[in-house]
């Protein structure tokens, strides 16, 4: 995405900088003082996703948000680096070089999947909110056809503008907001049109689909003492809540907190909720 054009309409742009780092140039939105919070959007996503979190996040703490290698205005140099384990070691290296260290880690589907492998690599961070967190491979004709299917759509060149020309049509996002099982705002759909329709944005969300591999980390899931709080919303329709419960007894100190009504995206249907939740984890 081009940020000197999207800039006037994008949440909190007042906030935005951009980093180099030797892997990636970032964008991240960093303000407020107090102990660090650390917010991980979801594959397809970006910093918008944390719209009406951001703010009264920032009122109590220090909260750093980036957009994930490939994803908003976040530009990968080493075009390589979208397996799980690298994004993780990716984002540790900007948190390291920014001397950041957070006290908490907010994940949000495959950014809690992040937020997982930074824990079993040894973070700094003393709690972990995993919010609807991505954590059963796909399975089945699924598990066949989607891998192999992001990988060909990766690596043909005409596919990502393809997608962005024909996916960023009001239904067509419309339908794949309502996919997810969350009702969202006219400026929650306008952001994700944006999105959508940009072919680099589309381009590496493909890209981590394609070499997105959870099994090395669902293997590991008992080596990971950090405590971790699981908040899955009951009308999920993107991953369903059967497979977070079924991970939390193989996680050494993990809550599972069931919210009925919400969907994916549910921390943006309800931010002010989820800012108290993760208020409620700081020191």
């Amino acid at each position: 995405m081009n940020w000197a054009q999207a800039k006037s309409n994008w949440p909190h742009a007042a906030h935005s900088r951009f980093v180099d780092t030797r892997a990636h140039h970032w964008h991240v939105q960093q303000a407020g003082d107090g102990p660090g919070i650390l917010l991980l959007h979801g594959a397809g996503g970006a910093t918008h996703s944390w719209r009406g979190m951001f703010g009264p996040l920032s009122a109590q703490a220090q909260v750093f948000a980036v957009d994930l290698p490939g994803h908003g205005f976040t530009r990968r140099k080493a075009q390589s680096r979208t397996r799980l384990p690298d994004m993780a070691e990716d984002v540790q290296a900007l948190l390291d070089q920014e001397r950041f260290a957070p006290h908490l880690i907010i994940g949000h589907s495959a950014g809690a999947a992040i937020a997982l492998q930074m824990a079993l690599n040894g973070t700094s961070a003393q709690h972990i909110l995993a919010l609807n967190p991505a954590l059963m491979p796909f399975q089945g004709l699924a598990g066949m056809l989607f891998p192999p299917l992001a990988k060909l759509l990766a690596l043909n060149p005409f596919s990502a503008p393809f997608f962005a020309r024909t996916a960023a049509s009001d239904k067509a996002v419309r339908n794949l907001i309502d996919s997810t099982g969350s009702v969202l705002d006219a400026e929650g759909m306008a952001l994700y049109r944006a999105l959508i329709g940009d072919a680099r944005h589309v381009d590496g969300a493909l890209r981590m689909m394609a070499r997105w591999n959870l099994n090395p980390l669902l293997d590991a899931l008992p080596r990971i003492t950090t405590p971790v709080t699981l908040a899955v919303g009951l009308n999920d329709k993107t991953v369903p809540p059967k497979t977070t419960r079924k991970q939390v007894p193989r996680l050494p100190s993990a809550t599972l907190i069931e919210v009925p009504d919400l969907g994916h995206l549910m921390h943006e249907e309800q931010p002010l909720r989820f800012t108290a939740m993760a208020l409620d984890l700081l020191p």
